[in-house]
């Protein structure tokens, strides 16, 4: 490898765990080299294999959810089949029901119990690992009472149908909040490195490799392997649902969530497994409270002030305090207390994203419902949702090898910030899309304002002419916010985690999705006719007006982002020794 300049060469061991000798960057070298990812573990892809399985199971039973709930079963059927001609459906509830509730299965999976409690179980008892094989466990339960409420002999039945369904949806909403608070900071987990370092590639370039855009390059094929199992479950299942009926909708997700045991046994000892640490949110608290003494004011702004300002966390650092002052549970070092001040910083971040998931949440309900009063030309109405993750799959590799690096080279900084940014305005466009394509519908159906609930004499439903394939540019748009908005969340919520609290402040990002559910309860009076247009408008308005503010919030912490991934990494434990000097630490202490 060649070096060069005045640098600090490692032989020993450092942080990452690494022994080959490599070359930190000088400060002219952070500012002037182009930032290039590292290669990702293999254990990583054998992590994002159980991800596909468990998301081939929860879109491919999900993408039928809305049919299901919505539509009565077809005339004669015993198992919902709308067959060439016909609308697949069951229950029969209408499309504020069908909305209704797949927007509180979303909030159920991801709500303030259960990915917290996953957290809590995985950090203080049994570690990230197992806690994911228990999830999986009751998550398959949940998978075979669903099939259950889909059989002949139950459907013909709405009410006892939709009981069995609802049982189905808690259970498995149970085990799928335990499994995504764990298996995102697992998958990241397998890279150690977390230090800048200089190569020089093939070609004679020196380049500093990144372990924060590599954490992103994780998290971008983590994405797609999530969106190659949801396509692979959506367009069976719906085809499944279209000419065989939910029964089999139901049992072919089932079948292939039971590769996540199998895959998670073959695995067990090539993943690198973080041990439980111990409760350290009650920590946290008490780290909160003694940081904030003498800092609570009447006046709720001087408060606000006084607990924001940037001296807040120093009078809470070990090294400030003599010790015979230290509390008895104050067993961390400064860096550590710098690492929950910058997830502190990264759960403001968070705050942002419910108005985000209110419009890539239409994906689920109301665009697969206005699909169904558009000409399918024998389609499934729920097939077009499809090209959200066939444009995911797509993009995510296009991202990573030529735009990225194409702005790097041009010497952009296109940060984590800036793409929440892109994300919020990108999708506002496609509610945009669908607002204008929702008006059209109105204009061209037989029934205008209503739409969703025309039918003629023989009560065969009458569409609009216009093309269901008008909807592609919603699904692409949306698609493309995800890259920029949710899987850079996902890359944020592990960075800026401290190690011993990532489960914790995933789940903090999980929870914005939950939030942004029941805000989309509160919506649910404009999702059915004649109000559709005005759902897509506000959705838009909402996202385009909270991706500028988001921006003009978080800018400052924007132009901090080196910093902020630079911090030395914290030590918590009663081993640690409070009472070293760190201004008398060596450069490589540090990195020690």
């Amino acid at each position: 490898m060649h070096v060069g300049g005045d640098r600090l060469l490692l032989h020993l061991h450092d942080t990452d765990g690494i022994h080959d000798g490599l070359v930190r960057p000088t400060e002219e070298e952070r500012l002037t080299l182009r930032r290039v990812a590292d290669t990702i573990p293999w254990n990583a892809y054998l992590i994002a294999l159980v991800e596909l399985a468990e998301r081939f199971s929860f879109y491919g039973a999900g993408v039928v959810f809305t049919n299901f709930i919505q539509y009565p079963l077809p005339a004669g059927s015993h198992t919902g089949a709308g067959l060439r001609d016909g609308q697949s459906g069951a229950l029969g509830k209408g499309q504020q029901a069908s909305t209704g509730i797949t927007t509180f299965y979303q909030f159920w999976c991801v709500c303030y119990v259960t990915p917290f409690l996953g957290a809590y179980i995985a950090d203080v008892h049994l570690g990230r690992y197992n806690t994911i094989c228990v999830a999986v466990g009751v998550a398959l339960i949940g998978h075979i009472i669903l099939i259950i409420a889909a059989v002949p002999g139950v459907i013909e039945y709405p009410d006892t149908a939709l009981l069995v369904f609802l049982v189905a949806l808690v259970i498995m909403g149970f085990g799928t909040g335990l499994f995504k608070a764990n298996i995102s900071p697992l998958v990241a987990e397998q890279y150690k490195r977390t230090k800048l370092f200089v190569i020089t590639t093939a070609g004679g370039e020196q380049v500093i490799v990144d372990p924060a855009l590599t954490v992103s390059r994780i998290y971008m094929y983590f994405y797609l392997m999530i969106n190659v199992g949801s396509l692979l479950g959506q367009i069976g299942m719906t085809y499944s649902e279209k000419y065989i009926g939910f029964w089999l909708a139901y049992t072919l997700p089932t079948v292939v969530f039971l590769l996540c045991p199998i895959i998670l046994f073959i695995g067990r000892k090539r993943y690198i497994r973080a041990a439980p640490t111990g409760s350290i949110f009650a920590t946290f608290i008490r780290l909160f409270r003694f940081a904030a003494k003498g800092r609570w004011h009447l006046n709720p702004l001087r408060t606000y002030r006084s607990i924001t300002a940037p001296d807040f966390w120093d009078a809470a650092k070990p090294s400030r305090l003599s010790p015979a002052a230290r509390p008895g549970w104050m067993t961390f070092d400064d860096e550590w207390v710098d690492e929950v001040q910058r997830g502190l910083k990264a759960c403001a971040v968070f705050a942002w994203f419910p108005v985000y998931w209110l419009t890539a949440n239409q994906l689920n309900n109301n665009l697969t419902s206005q699909a169904a009063t558009m000409t399918t030309d024998g389609l499934p109405n729920d097939i077009l949702s499809n090209i959200d993750p066939f444009t995911l799959i797509i993009f995510i590799p296009l991202s990573d090898f030529f735009f990225y690096p194409a702005l790097q080279r041009r010497g952009i900084k296109f940060t984590s910030l800036k793409r929440i940014t892109a994300g919020f305005l990108t999708g506002s466009t496609a509610m945009i899309w669908a607002a204008v394509l929702q008006y059209n519908i109105y204009q061209t159906n037989p029934c205008q304002y209503a739409a969703a609930t025309c039918h003629d004499a023989a009560q065969r439903p009458l569409v609009s002419p216009l093309s269901v394939w008008l909807q592609a540019p919603a699904y692409v748009l949306v698609a493309l916010s995800e890259i920029l908005a949710a899987i850079t969340g996902l890359e944020y919520a592990y960075t800026k985690a401290p190690g011993n609290m990532r489960s914790l402040v995933m789940s903090l990002f999980l929870f914005t999705s939950a939030v942004s559910a029941a805000l989309g309860e509160g919506f649910l009076w404009l999702a059915a006719d004649p109000l559709l247009v005005w759902n897509y408008v506000v959705m838009a308005g909402l996202a385009g007006i909270g991706g500028g503010a988001f921006w003009l919030a978080m800018r400052g912490l924007d132009a901090r982002e080196d910093e902020l991934n630079s911090l030395a990494a914290g030590r918590v434990g009663k081993d640690v020794d409070l009472d070293d000097d760190p201004a008398s630490y060596t450069a490589l202490d540090r990195e020690e």
